[in-house]
């Protein structure tokens, strides 16, 4: 056996050996998978073998498209069967809520370039004469759902792989990964101790005991699942086609032809966790005990959907294990902290997103970063406060829900409340309604009244809607208190934290007190975040962002920390609040027992606010005048008494992330991962106005940024105002120019001070015309729409820089 190379790869099902032949099409030969048992061990063999496209997430869908149409390239490379079968699949609706989120995804289909269609029942029983369409509006199509050979695919990849050069070691087991003091890894195994750059954690079944032997936590955790194959059924052998795939979210199952049977499964409330203290070593090619009782009500909702499940006999019965994690997605990329660790876990449709997983991971290592944004499966989407007694319930939470209607608005209860700030007992008496935030409880709306305590899930207006209204005309008219616990906060400090920020940040690094914007750019000119840059003195800066971001950021900031320079994650050791509205500056002279008037647009002052010490920053997302004011949380309650007893005279009143959404609309600005993502330049959506090519400084992104500024990018941002009914733009609905669709819509909603329903989207930059329109699909009507040139409160900033 080989005792050094570059990558080793640990473990043999579908994603690791899709990673290792990945690793060799992009160009690293010198790479090794090792594998306990056999391929295909853990919970690849007995997999289902479906795949399909359709995911909310649109570049995971991206991701499982790219997977199907790779099975053919495989195909061709080794000789070798995938066993294919190409059927095309159905999804039922039974209610409305359901049909409505077919036609978003359907929407949101058109400009990714799928061929999915909205099928009326009809043309259901025509596709599948075997289902009662009882209580059933409609329905989508897929016309790449299809199934293939678990064992077979996996064999193609670690074929394609090999030819590639790779070497791979079946019956090795590993028993440490450590790492060397140059950040390079020994890994020691059964067979010997194998020497390496980096190392992939394609564990499976065993992924967290393989993270563990780095000193790890992932979370992840395996889920028992259960299929059944039936004996032959007439009015499937008869047929001259395959019977297509069906999903039946009400019954919880999925369904396909088997030979001549059929193989249905279940996704089951009465579901179970499986190896709760850990997987053991020995488990490999076992199946689970039979469970009927587990998945009874299952079967039977399932005998009334599809009748001729009724009379058949059960051939056989899969009961296994499937690893999943919190949100259903994979946990893939470079470990915060954990030089040349890699993870793509989690993975429990293999064989629809294992292809793309792979693809993702090789251009990660390889290129430095993914071609697309993977915020969705990046596993620096958890931070270091997550532990396995909040993964078990959130991965049941998931297995449950995994068929049911996904609302844009929906906050789901298991695992919380979990992380809370010293606010949250005074905010829940005065009737929040929480949402949450990487981890974090952050309030939605405040109800008063007879206004409800739980928000309605809905794809239309909710019936938090008047609440909202409340909320931002007292802003608007007033003054508004909102906490700022959810910003990622970073400390740099440091001789070199000045030219270090020069180098990291695309923009203009603030004088001491003041504070500047500033895109952050990967070397391709994407965006990895937009940051607030304050400078408290020459070697100290504080930087605020995104707060679901802040393992990604800190990752980034990490990878490229130069000597001299040192940053701190200080998100959970500052918290606060922001005060915006007309009367704001009253309330802050009130506070700090002086004048105010002092404080300039983007200053920085440190000030005592009654007792507490606080840092002051003139600026707020709600685009009027404002301040965010950052506080030991130990001293949270105390501002808040000052600052709520110093607004009383100016009527102060909280508003929540429902009304801050809707005020930022007034003012074109975007939000992190709806306009600015890493799926988008800067000059794409705008923030490229932000960036200082005058410096002399060549930022990470630099000789991208300019080939854009020299010649722009074929699309751009623009904001419409849409002629909506009682549905609002969410986020990736279609944008029809000239009977085409040419864009597609970043997010949107109701802006409550202008009363105009608001779409932002990315559209042709040849469309450039003040007077464009257009029409927006939503919920699968065309809603004409208009584009607004100027924004709609405060146009010259008059107002928020005053």
């Amino acid at each position: 056996m080989k005792t050094s190379t570059r990558v080793v790869v640990i473990g043999g099902g579908v994603v690791g050996c899709s990673v290792l032949y990945h690793l060799t099409k992009l160009g690293w030969s010198d790479v090794m998978l090792l594998e306990r048992s056999e391929l295909t061990s853990g919970s690849t063999w007995h997999a289902a073998g479906g795949f399909h496209t359709l995911n909310g997430d649109t570049n995971m869908a991206a991701l499982q498209g790219y997977t199907i149409k790779l099975y053919k390239e495989l195909e061709a490379i080794t000789g070798m069967s995938c066993g294919q079968h190409h059927v095309g699949g159905v999804t039922l609706a039974d209610n409305q809520d359901r049909f409505d989120m077919m036609l978003a995804e359907r929407a949101k289909h058109r400009y990714m370039g799928l061929e999915t269609a909205i099928v009326t029942p009809d043309e259901i029983k025509k596709l599948a004469p075997i289902v009662n369409l009882d209580g059933i509006i409609g329905g989508l199509y897929d016309p790449l759902d299809g199934h293939l050979d678990p064992s077979g695919t996996t064999h193609a990849y670690a074929k394609a792989a090999r030819m590639g050069g790779a070497t791979i070691e079946t019956h090795c087991m590993v028993h440490e990964t450590t790492p060397r003091p140059d950040g390079t890894w020994d890994v020691v195994t059964d067979k010997g101790t194998i020497h390496t750059e980096h190392v992939v954690n394609a564990g499976g079944l065993w992924a967290r005991e393989v993270a563990a032997m780095a000193g790890l936590y992932l979370p992840l955790h395996p889920m028992e699942h259960q299929y059944i194959v039936t004996d032959d059924i007439p009015e499937i052998y008869e047929r001259a086609e395959e019977h297509p795939h069906m999903m039946d979210p009400a019954g919880e199952s999925y369904l396909r032809q088997e030979g001549r049977g059929l193989c249905i499964g279940f996704y089951e409330q009465p579901c179970r966790p499986w190896a709760v203290d850990g997987t053991p070593w020995t488990f490999g090619h076992e199946l689970l005990p039979d469970d009927f009782d587990k998945i009874g009500d299952s079967i039977e909702f399932a005998y009334r959907r599809f009748p001729v499940l009724e009379t058949a006999g059960v051939k056989s019965v899969i009961h296994g294990p499937f690893t999943f994690a919190p949100d259903g997605n994979p946990l893939v990329g470079p470990i915060p902290g954990l030089r040349g660790y890699w993870s793509a876990c989690g993975v429990m449709a293999g064989f629809s997103q294992g292809g793309g997983v792979g693809l993702t991971l090789a251009q990660w290592m390889i290129e430095g970063e993914p071609e697309r944004d993977v915020s969705a499966l990046d596993v620096a989407r958890y931070g270091p406060w997550i532990t396995p007694g909040y993964t078990r319930p959130k991965v049941i939470e998931n297995y449950q829900t995994r068929f049911s209607v996904s609302y844009p608005n929906e906050e789901k209860p298991a695992a919380r409340p979990n992380r809370t700030t010293p606010m949250y007992d005074i905010f829940d008496g005065m009737g929040a309604v929480w949402g949450q935030q990487y981890g974090l409880e952050v309030v939605n709306y405040f109800a008063q009244g007879d206004e409800p305590r739980y928000e309605t899930p809905s794809f239309r207006r909710s019936n938090a809607f008047e609440a909202t209204a409340r909320e931002v005309k007292a802003v608007r008219d007033g003054v508004g208190i909102n906490e700022v616990q959810n910003f990622g906060k970073y400390r740099v400090t440091g001789a070199g934290a000045r030219a270090w920020l020069d180098r990291i940040m695309a923009g203009r690094m603030p004088k001491p007190g003041r504070l500047s914007l500033t895109p952050m750019l990967a070397p391709s000119g994407k965006i990895m975040g937009d940051f607030t840059v304050s400078c408290l003195a020459e070697d100290l800066f504080q930087l605020t962002a995104s707060y679901g971001a802040q393992a990604i950021h800190m990752r980034w900031f990490l990878q490229h920390l130069e000597d001299g320079v040192q940053i701190e994650n200080v998100s959970d050791r500052l918290t606060g609040f922001q005060i915006a509205g007309p009367r704001a500056r009253d309330v802050l002279a009130a506070a700090a027992g002086r004048d105010v008037s002092g404080i300039a647009f983007l200053d920085v002052r440190q000030m005592v606010l009654g007792m507490c010490d606080c840092l002051v920053q003139r600026v707020s997302y709600t685009g009027d005048l404002g301040y965010e004011i950052y506080c030991d949380p130990m001293a949270q309650r105390q501002l808040w008494q000052t600052l709520m007893t110093a607004g009383k005279a100016q009527d102060i009143a909280p508003f929540g992330m429902r009304a801050m959404m809707s005020l930022r609309l007034d003012k074109f600005f975007g939000a992190w991962q709806r306009e600015y993502s890493p799926d988008y330049t800067a000059a794409e959506c705008g923030l490229d106005r932000f960036i200082a090519f005058s410096k002399d400084v060549d930022f990470i992104g630099r000789s991208a940024a300019e080939a854009e500024r020299d010649a722009p990018p074929e699309r751009m941002l623009a904001v419409f105002e849409v002629d909506a009914l009682d549905t609002d733009v969410h986020g990736y609905e279609p944008v029809w120019i000239d009977g085409a669709v040419q864009g597609f819509c970043t997010s949107g909603g109701y802006a409550h001070h202008s009363g105009k329903s608001i779409a932002q989207a990315l559209i042709p930059r040849r469309l450039d015309d003040a007077d464009l329109t257009a029409e927006i699909e939503i919920l699968g009507e065309m809603r004409p729409a208009r584009r607004l040139a100027t924004p709609l409160f405060d146009a010259d900033g008059a107002r928020m820089r005053g």
